[in-house]
């Protein structure tokens, strides 16, 4: 197996547990914040997904879908047009709410379907070039995806928690 595949395979393992998290979901469960300072589900969902679309874009030089598919006026957040939620306040968490899990996952598979079509066709030396230098060390490929990997996997666990609460409660 070479690292594309598993890269890939990784990826599409996230957009399951995505679906998984928010599927059959109305607005109070997708927008619930289990205290005022507590992320909802709607919010970890948007969020790993703006990373992903953010980061993955930035790496192979291609434009966010967020912002090339319309994704920023379907979601009316009123946040600025570049935020991935990172550093977000309370207040600003609390306007990332959506009406259906539709919305939610109908984003992430758009990235997703973007974050495919950069994958396949990678080599393993592509994953040693640098795509960020405001780090040190730089950061390679290789490094970012799994970073965004890693970060993804985090909050839609978190996601998965917090949909098991609720519906126990």
């Amino acid at each position: 197996m070479h690292a594309q595949d598993i890269l890939i395979d990784a990826y599409t393992r996230i957009q399951e547990e995505v679906h998984a998290a928010v599927e059959g979901l109305g607005p109070d469960d997708l927008n619930h914040r289990p205290g005022p300072d507590a992320n909802s589900i709607a919010w970890l969902i948007w969020h790993l997904t703006r990373v992903q679309d953010d980061h993955v874009a930035g790496a192979f030089g291609l434009d966010q879908v967020w912002l090339t598919q319309d994704w920023e006026k379907r979601f009316d957040l009123g946040l600025k047009p570049r935020d991935i939620g990172y550093g977000h306040t309370s207040a600003q968490v609390a306007k990332v709410r959506v009406d259906s899990p539709e919305l939610l996952t109908g984003y992430y598979d758009a990235v997703h379907a973007q974050t495919l079509a950069s994958l396949h066709g990678l080599t393993s030396g592509d994953l040693e070039h640098i795509v960020d230098e405001n780090w040190d060390p730089p950061v390679t490929l290789g490094v970012r995806l799994v970073s965004v990997l890693a970060d993804d996997l985090q909050h839609v666990g978190q996601a998965a928690y917090l949909r098991g609460l609720i519906q126990s409660a």
